[in-house]
């Protein structure tokens, strides 16, 4: 993850394992903002799932056995406190019908991973393409926030699951971005995008993936992982 102690602490595993722990314990017992914390705590390991895809409060409601309201609520208390973010999808002047839900984040990578259960039913792939995906999208936020450049950040993805994991707009245009953890490419991973840019055309479109080639497909730049990051101001 970005928590810089991550990085000095002998043991990272654990110190966000009991990053985790001091948050619930501080924050939300010392500040009253539930009275059941065993509740809350289920809701957490629950909203772990949801990383990176479309959220439904509902289904993190039976999963976590708490009624919906009080999930929503829950959500609410995680977005006012900057601890998760809920991203909306991208709708400007859509000729297809789009989804209306939105993507949910946690607010660190390391913390997701330290929230999230893994056992013999749980493939590491699947939490680490959504850690990359995750990454990406706070190195994308961080420089917007910090650069001051004006962008407002989604997701696109239509009735038909048409996706783009992170749209930009704004004043400097529109940036378009997939995300594939995966150092091998293969032509179903364009599609995406490529259903994008037949709706805006004046966009711009990355895919950036876990290779170590540069390549072009179509106008669609494909950047390996680490150089997209190196070179993240000058793509935006």
């Amino acid at each position: 993850g970005q928590l810089p102690s991550a990085y000095t602490e002998k043991d990272p595993k654990k110190y966000l394992e009991s990053y985790v722990r001091t948050y619930l314990e501080q924050e939300i017992r010392q500040e009253g903002l539930t009275r059941n914390l065993g509740a809350f705590s289920r809701f957490m390991e629950a909203a772990s799932f949801s990383q990176g895809g479309v959220l439904n409060i509902s289904s993190v409601a039976r999963e976590c056995a708490v009624e919906r309201k009080v999930v929503e609520s829950y959500f609410t208390i995680l977005e006012d406190l900057l601890i998760a973010y809920r991203l909306p999808v991208f709708s400007k002047k859509a000729k297809r019908r789009i989804a209306s839900h939105p993507k949910f984040y946690f607010f660190d990578v390391g913390v997701y991973r330290a929230i999230r259960p893994m056992g013999p039913l749980d493939r590491p792939e699947e939490a680490e393409g959504v850690s990359l995906e995750t990454l990406l999208f706070h190195e994308l936020k961080a420089a917007n926030s910090y650069l001051s450049l004006g962008y407002k950040i989604f997701y696109w993805r239509t009735a038909d699951d048409a996706e783009v994991d992170f749209v930009l707009y704004g004043k400097r245009g529109i940036k378009a971005f997939e995300i594939k953890r995966t150092a091998r490419i293969t032509s179903s991973m364009f599609s995406g995008l490529k259903s994008f840019l037949k709706e805006y055309p004046m966009a711009k479109a990355y895919l950036v993936y876990g290779g170590s080639r540069r390549m072009r497909e179509g106008d669609i730049e494909i950047y390996p992982i680490r150089e997209f990051l190196e070179n993240l101001v000058t793509n935006l």
